[in-house]
C-alpha cells in the first residue's frame, strides 16, 4: 500500500527507517506531545516489532512513512489504529525542521481520501494533547470537529495530560479540505 500526494509518498515504514525515525522521534522537545519518545536504535525496533505488518487489521497499529518526494528523505509517520472494521484512530508526527510547510495536512488528507473512499471507513478520530495548538488546527483544517475533552487522562511522560478527541465521519468528508 502506497500513497502519492503532490509533495509527499506515503508508504509502510520500514526497517531501513529505523535511523531516520530515531533522528526525528527523539527529540524530546519537538515530540513532547507523544506518549513514545525513542531513546535508542534498540527502542525503535522494538516500536517497528509491535507494528502490524498487515494493513487494515482490525485493533492493530499500521505505520506509515511520511516521505519528502524531492529528497526521497524520511520526514514523519502517520500511524493508523484500525478500532475495528468501521472505526480508525490517526496519529502524526513531522519532524521539526519541517514543521509549518503543510505535509502533517498534506499526509493527513491523502490517507482520509483512501480510509474513506477507498476502505470505506466510516469514522476516524484523533486524540490530541490540549496544548497541541497546530495539530488541533491541522485536524480543523481537515474538517474534524472536537469531540470530547477529558481532563487529566493520560499518563504521557510521567505527566498526567488531557486528552482532547476530534473525530471525523466519512459523510462529512471534503475531499477538497
Amino acid at each position: 500500500m502506497q500513497l502519492n500526494t503532490q509533495r509527499l509518498i506515503l508508504r509502510p515504514i520500514e526497517a531501513k527507517d529505523k535511523q531516520a525515525i530515531l533522528d526525528y522521534r527523539s527529540d524530546a522537545e519537538a515530540n513532547k506531545y507523544q506518549g513514545w519518545i525513542p531513546k535508542s536504535i534498540d527502542d525503535v525496533e522494538t516500536f517497528l516489532g509491535k507494528l502490524s505488518a498487515e494493513f487494515n487489521v482490525p485493533d492493530t497499529w499500521f505505520q506509515l512513512a511520511v516521505v519528502d518526494k524531492n529528497t526521497n528523505k524520511l520526514i514523519g509517520d502517520i500511524g493508523i489504529h484500525f478500532i475495528d472494521e468501521h472505526q480508525v484512530e490517526l496519529g502524526y508526527t513531522i519532524a521539526k525542521q519541517y514543521w509549518g510547510l503543510g505535509f502533517a495536512t498534506e499526509a493527513a488528507k491523502a490517507i482520509i481520501q483512501y480510509l474513506f473512499c477507498e476502505l470505506k471507513k466510516h469514522r476516524i478520530t484523533a486524540s490530541v494533547d490540549k496544548e497541541n495548538i497546530a495539530s488541533f488546527a491541522v485536524l480543523e483544517k481537515l474538517g474534524f470537529r472536537k469531540e470530547a475533552h477529558f481532563k487529566e487522562s493520560l499518563l504521557i511522560n510521567g505527566q498526567w495530560v488531557d486528552d482532547v478527541i476530534y473525530a471525523l465521519l466519512a459523510k462529512e468528508w471534503k475531499v477538497n479540505a
